[in-house]
């Protein structure tokens, strides 16, 4: 089966964007600046609100649905194709969704699902994720160093945590609804991946498979990071024990750490 062939300006692009940021003019963002008013892209500088924000929105220049700390120019419109970057990739899920659903009726098990996909996206947002998808009772999400800087594992680690401490793990009080988290970090092709009509940001590879096996071996209220994610945070968790598990589709065991809430 024949493949397209790789535009190498555009895979430029895309790997300059998702590993040191667009590199906007210090001209382009000193006009976006001069621009009323608050808040801003944290990428070109573009105003979201006031009369600057409805002068550049019909240029793209809005917020994005990926992250609205970020314009729809600056990710969501970029060309289709991609890059491969190193990048680090999160994945929450309801445990025991089926159990929780049985016990209640439809509606009020969406309204369920709704209150974690707005807790779980007020934080991803808090720490510049990429909102890469909701697939049923999942959040998935991506961190680059083009928009997380240098620290992008630690800024995935960060957030996992917090979104445990978001729904009351942590705290004196019963969660109200019981996720586990699955984080690993490496190589993985991202960009705007599909058809010449319909396309989206995500990230593909083994690095994104082994993430969402981290995740389905972890048990409420605990994360299960990759190795390479942990020395990022080792410092913070030093007690954290060592492990290996089998991950389905991986000839070698998988290192990992684990951290209970």
């Amino acid at each position: 089966m024949a493949t397209e062939p790789v535009d190498p300006d555009v895979e430029a692009h895309w790997r300059e964007a998702l590993t040191r940021g667009h590199g906007h003019s210090r001209a382009s963002r000193r006009f976006f600046g001069r621009l009323p008013s608050e808040p801003r892209c944290k990428g070109c500088n573009s105003p979201f609100r006031g009369l600057g924000g409805r002068l550049v929105a019909p240029f793209g220049f809005k917020p994005s649905r990926k992250n609205p700390n970020f314009c729809a120019r600056c990710f969501e419109r970029m060309p289709r194709g991609g890059a491969e970057v190193d990048l680090a990739i999160l994945f929450a899920d309801v445990s025991g969704s089926t159990g929780l659903a049985e016990g209640m009726n439809s509606t009020e098990y969406a309204s369920l699902l709704d209150r974690f996909y707005h807790a779980a996206t007020r934080v991803m947002v808090g720490h510049d994720a990429v909102i890469d998808k909701f697939i049923g009772d999942e959040v998935m999400a991506l961190f680059f160093p083009g928009m997380c800087g240098e620290h992008y594992r630690r800024n995935a680690i960060e957030c996992a945590v917090d979104m445990l401490h978001a729904v009351g793990y942590g705290s004196a009080s019963v969660p109200w609804i019981p996720i586990k988290i699955g984080v690993h970090a490496g190589r993985a092709y991202a960009g705007n991946v599909g058809s010449d009509s319909m396309f989206d940001l995500t990230a593909l590879g083994d690095t994104v498979n082994v993430a969402a096996r981290l995740q389905g071996v972890a048990e409420a209220g605990q994360i299960v990071m990759g190795e390479g994610v942990y020395q990022e945070v080792r410092e913070q968790f030093p007690s954290l024990r060592e492990q290996t598990i089998e991950v389905r589709g991986k000839e070698e065991p998988v290192a990992v750490r684990s951290l209970q809430m």
